[in-house]
């Protein structure tokens, strides 16, 4: 949530208490470890933002979901702007053929760990994690700029 715009009607705090909640409410969880932990926090952590946008866009119709920066090192002109649903649907796309990506992205940009975080929590090097990031953003703009345009 670093770095959004004012007027974001869910604070990291908030988020991270809604979160919780939700894995507070899912029963007994065998959780195997801090890394199953974080993967599965990243994991609701996105799925209480993309519910948010949908709940907001149903409650107004017609309205547009809103958009958040993605990353501010993503392009050089400044940040992207991402639709969560867009974003959410492309996730699922690119899990349809690369899970550990999209398990990268949700690591890093829903719960905002580092890359040496993300590289424990997958068990992989930080090298890996690195250019798993750079060419799953690089994807996920890709498709992201296809679905705008359809």
């Amino acid at each position: 949530m670093r770095g959004e715009r004012p007027g974001i009607t869910l604070q990291a705090t908030a988020l991270v208490h809604e979160a919780f909640m939700r894995l507070a409410g899912a029963g007994e969880v065998d959780w195997q470890d801090r890394k199953h932990f974080l993967a599965i926090a990243a994991r609701t952590m996105r799925r209480v933002l993309v519910d948010l946008v949908r709940e907001k866009a149903a409650a107004k119709r017609g309205a547009r979901p809103e958009a958040v920066p993605l990353e501010f090192d993503i392009v050089a002109e400044g940040p992207s702007l991402v639709d969560l649903i867009a974003l959410d649907q492309a996730l699922e796309a690119l899990s349809t053929f690369d899970a550990r990506k999209v398990r990268v992205i949700e690591l890093r940009f829903f719960a905002g760990l580092t890359v040496d975080e993300t590289a424990e929590v997958l068990e992989v090097a930080p090298d890996t994690v690195a250019r798993d990031w750079r060419l799953a953003r690089t994807w996920l703009l890709q498709e992201l700029d296809t679905q705008s345009k359809r």
